[in-house]
């Protein structure tokens, strides 16, 4: 990787090239612009209802589990709805401006209810003790790329086998067609391959769960879908490298435009990008920090 930036050695392990989040791969995958207008240049995006929701919806669902047990009800969970605004309000006071007045703050929050009862559609958390919420994860690869990401929530039991773990993640979203399915599957095969490789388990089950059309996703993987995962995320790798020494970051025109911020300056939309960074030629070692709750989710 040439030119690649250095961060150091990381403790015990190789030296650290580079990183790359599910949702940043995600990115590169479908569209090598929007990758770069989000990593390397770093361009602000303006705060959407959709996205500000799922990271309320997420924030709820994450406390409802310090709730006991008996006391995890749809009410309960739409109890807490409001704290969880307000907290976010009091972080990133512009979102208010999202909203034109009270009326439409009400039917968003409105909105967000509707997804926690189409979470309790889909499983009853009071029959649930997750070992972790909300879990950060980072292991850095021999080739020196970090991976690392949040897991939404980590269910562990001891069985005869062993450590079972199933990792469950939450879509404020609707479930994609089968043209988009194979990526949120990748996402989670991401965070399997990190716990496989920071514990030294391979998770029992993979769910993801949508709580826009109260459906599901459920994958069983092998010691074998994660080794080719880690090849995959090499690979990917080894393009976005590509991409900073030649400047080629092509967009790939799809249904996902209509959701993009920057359709003005990308060229398939007759807009033209702003001029590269200085520093664009070399691979960043740190790409933005991972969100808890992803612009998508």
């Amino acid at each position: 990787m040439g030119g690649a930036a250095v961060l150091g050695p990381a403790v015990g392990g190789p030296t650290v090239l580079g990183s790359l989040s599910p949702s940043r791969a995600a990115d590169f995958v479908s569209c090598p612009l929007k990758y770069r207008f989000r990593v390397v240049d770093r361009l602000p995006e303006p705060p959407s209802p959709a996205a500000t929701r799922g990271t309320v919806v997420h924030s709820v669902l994450e406390r409802l589990f310090d709730v006991p047990a008996a006391g995890r009800t749809l009410a309960a969970a739409e109890g807490l709805l409001p704290g969880a605004w307000a907290d976010l309000l009091a972080r990133e006071p512009e979102l208010a401006t999202m909203f034109a007045g009270e009326e439409e703050l009400a039917a968003w929050l409105t909105s967000a209810r509707e997804l926690l009862a189409g979470y309790f559609a889909l499983e009853d958390p009071r029959r649930l003790a997750p070992a972790a919420r909300e879990l950060y994860v980072e292991h850095v690869l021999d080739s020196g790329l970090r991976l690392r990401g949040y897991v939404d929530r980590l269910d562990e039991a001891r069985t005869a086998d062993g450590l079972a773990l199933r990792v469950v993640d939450y879509k404020t979203g609707r479930s994609p067609g089968p043209a988009f399915e194979g990526t949120a599957l990748f996402q989670m095969r991401f965070y399997a391959l990190l716990l496989w490789r920071t514990r030294g388990v391979v998770p029992r089950e993979l769910r993801l769960y949508y709580l826009g059309d109260r459906t599901w996703l459920r994958v069983v993987p092998d010691e074998a879908d994660l080794r080719a995962t880690e090849r995959r995320v090499q690979a990917l790798w080894a393009a976005i490298a590509r991409a900073h020494r030649t400047g080629d970051w092509r967009a790939t025109p799809s249904k996902l435009c209509g959701w993009c911020d920057h359709q003005a300056r990308c060229p398939a939309f007759g807009g033209t990008p702003p001029p590269l960074p200085a520093e664009a030629g070399a691979v960043p070692v740190d790409d933005a920090a991972p969100a808890v709750c992803e612009p998508e989710g």
